[in-house]
């Protein structure tokens, strides 16, 4: 049967296999008992079904949170896929619509029928197919960041992307809040770091990567994409979660749009933390970006300055790279307060299939940004040979710095 399974944390006072039933009817056929047996005859295959209600132990905590005394459970509910469109958000809107404005409800996860799940196109490129690209098969990749480029100009944005690419990063992304303007605009940033990349390319035979943010008004975003790939773009950043999932879908699908896609989780923080309400990150920023398209998704990490628990964290990862017959893995990259001496922690806690991404890390090097970049390369092959960083530090100055500044978490990995 093709259908959708939501699973909710639900917290109710009186009776949580009411309020199960209540949701599976109201987000379907509204009532039940009440219909005559030829109607619920005809709507039967439109009525959502409770699957499963879970009990959990009582919390003190949350009692004196909710202000209340309260019955936790993990409910799931199943949905007939002929109720809606194959598309996430005639889905979202199904299973946490109008349930989401109800109390505390919080929507933890989603199962798609493999027939459902044919509807949704996946990263184009994936890991491997960005490796492919880089020609990096054996360690996680490293990324930095464009930091204060607001109000500068091409020649700053220039040398800034040139420092970086020296450094030995693999991918550059421009900062999340660059937007068109009259300084740096869209198509010439393309061309500049086309022009520098490959400067650096032919000068150290480092390859780098530079994505690009896409923005302006949602219907105008495909012509400027196809835009860029003219002009020989390799990533598109985009910020996805204030233009919605469906947006990102439709980047993904256009023939005419055949570059990687790195999906930035600004805005997510409005549905995702809550313990009560919203909805869990690892399904937002992994299971459905995943779905629609993104090659990269940028998270929270577990040791930085807007810290996600270490478990969600890992948990976004996994729905981003388990094995799918159906969908290539897309690179989890977790961000935020991220300097080399991280580097064995997140190895240890997401492997080689991860991107390793830093902005101050980088930038805020002694030596600036070649130092910052070749403090993070010699931090991961330090990892990856089974060295300390403060043993790989004695034969490289760059990590030596940048371990003297920001520390080292030495791990056994």
């Amino acid at each position: 049967m093709s259908q959708v399974i939501a699973t909710y944390l639900i917290h109710d006072v009186k009776d949580l296999a009411k309020k199960a039933e209540g949701i599976a009817l109201g987000l379907t056929v509204g009532s039940w008992t009440d219909l005559p047996l030829l109607e619920q005859e005809q709507l039967r295959k439109h009525k959502g079904t409770v699957v499963s209600i879970i009990p959990l132990e009582e919390n003190e905590r949350v009692n004196q949170y909710l202000g209340k005394k309260v019955h936790r459970a993990l409910v799931k509910i199943a949905y007939p896929s002929v109720n809606f469109s194959a598309d996430l958000p005639a889905i979202l809107t199904t299973v946490f619509g109008k349930l989401s404005l109800d109390g505390e409800v919080k929507l933890i996860d989603l199962q798609f029928s493999a027939e459902l799940k044919q509807a949704f196109p996946g990263p184009r490129y994936g890991i491997e197919g960005i490796r492919e690209k880089l020609g990096v098969y054996d360690r996680p990749l490293v990324m930095s960041i464009f930091k204060g480029v607001i109000g500068r100009n091409l020649q700053y944005l220039s040398e800034q992307l040139k420092e970086q690419a020296l450094g030995g990063v693999d991918l550059i992304k421009d900062d999340e809040i660059l937007f068109e303007n009259e300084r740096t605009p869209f198509e010439k940033r393309i061309a500049v770091g086309k022009k520098v990349l490959q400067e650096v390319y032919e000068k150290t035979g480092q390859k780098t990567l530079y994505a690009v943010n896409l923005s302006g008004k949602t219907f105008e975003l495909k012509e400027k994409a196809k835009r860029a790939v003219e002009l020989g773009a390799d990533i598109l950043l985009f910020n996805v979660f204030a233009y919605g999932l469906d947006v990102l879908q439709g980047l993904r699908e256009d023939k005419e749009i055949e570059i990687p896609i790195m999906a930035h989780p600004a805005v997510s923080g409005a549905l995702t933390p809550s313990e009560f309400y919203g909805i869990a990150s690892p399904l937002l920023l992994g299971k459905l970006l995943r779905l629609a398209g993104a090659d990269f998704s940028l998270f929270p990490s577990p040791y930085g300055s807007v810290a996600l628990d270490k478990n969600e964290a890992q948990s976004i990862a996994d729905e981003l790279t388990k094995e799918d017959e159906q969908l290539k893995r897309t690179f989890p990259v977790p961000s935020a307060g991220i300097h080399p001496g991280l580097v064995p922690l997140l190895v240890r806690d997401f492997g080689n299939d991860c991107v390793i991404n830093a902005g101050g890390g980088v930038h805020g090097h002694p030596d600036g940004a070649v130092g910052g970049g070749k403090a993070f390369r010699a931090a991961v092959a330090a990892v990856l040979s089974g060295r300390s960083l403060q043993e790989a530090a004695k034969e490289n100055e760059a990590l030596k710095k940048a371990i003297a500044l920001w520390g080292a978490h030495e791990v056994n990995v």
